[in-house]
């Protein structure tokens, strides 16, 4: 993977979140799950702001909901790519995890 496509320690985190979630969700719900899973303290707006980083990136998408209601609201979900990423994150963290010299 080359090094503009490592994922930070946020982008991870609301991947992670949004995985969770398994729907597509609003950015607030986001915020809501991080809080709610880790207790960590972030801005919402740092949410939104990392939203639109991964969207840029092409690892989250944009979903509009087909709704009744006068006010669409915009929801995200991890996309193919954004998947494959965390994936590529959760081996080089797990492979950081296991004590040197052991395999498994």
């Amino acid at each position: 993977m080359p090094r503009s496509q490592y994922l930070g320690e946020l982008e991870v985190t609301i991947l992670l979140a949004l995985n969770r979630l398994d729907e597509p969700a609003s950015g607030m719900a986001v915020y809501d799950e991080i809080v709610a899973a880790t207790g960590r303290e972030i801005s919402a707006p740092t949410v939104y702001i990392t939203l639109a980083r991964l969207v840029r990136k092409d690892y989250v998408k944009v979903v509009v909901p087909s709704s009744r209601s006068t006010r669409a609201t915009k929801c995200f979900a991890v996309s193919a790519s954004g998947g494959a990423a965390l994936a590529q994150s959760r081996r080089m963290l797990g492979a950081l995890l296991k004590p040197r010299g052991r395999r498994a």
